[in-house]
């Protein structure tokens, strides 16, 4: 095993072990101890795949990303709002299949937990070999609607790229835009 495996998973038993701490509400050597066996354990017995990251964090890109999530987070509350005390309206919904332009694993994951921590759409499956998300998404009820929510999760992805990509996934962002 090389050593940036081994440290990924030191990093990943520590994390383990803090949350088990948390969770227990007491910091003492033996909640520690135990957390620390626990978190072992889980590992051996569930091993995490490799998670290779050849990008960089772009201070820029990663600001322009915060606050247009932050931006979306509150338009997307307000309109689930409004839907959930509409008076006799049944709002509509659909399953969305996004195909992602840069399929990595990071940026799957990443563009996944972002589109679910906004109110309104929920990940309901990934097919992780072909790069589609499968988005559950409330209030649509056209497939202009569907599209106009497409083109959002592909730009969300080119935010990503933005702050987090590589120099290659922001390539090929950089052509399909152009």
């Amino acid at each position: 095993m090389t050593g940036g495996r081994w440290r990924d998973r030191c990093v990943a038993a520590a994390g383990l072990t803090v949350i088990w701490m948390f969770l227990w509400g007491s910091f003492t050597p033996l909640t520690f101890t135990g957390g620390l066996i626990v978190a072992v354990i889980v590992l051996i017995v569930f091993p995490l795949p490799p998670v290779t990251y050849a990008g960089r964090v772009r201070p820029y890109g990663l600001l322009k990303f915060a606050v247009r999530f932050l931006r979306d987070l509150v338009v997307a509350s307000a309109q689930v709002a409004l839907l959930a005390f509409r008076v006799g309206h049944v709002p509509r919904s659909a399953i969305i299949a996004v195909s992602l332009r840069c399929p990595s694993d990071m940026n799957l994951t990443l563009t996944a937990e972002a589109l679910s921590l906004v109110p309104g759409s929920l990940i309901v499956d990934v097919d992780r070999r072909r790069g589609i998300l499968y988005v559950h998404v409330l209030g649509v009820s056209s497939p202009e609607e569907a599209d106009r929510f497409r083109d959002g999760v592909l730009d969300l992805e080119g935010r990503i790229i933005e702050a987090f990509g590589s120099r290659a996934e922001r390539r090929v962002i950089e052509e399909i835009s152009a």
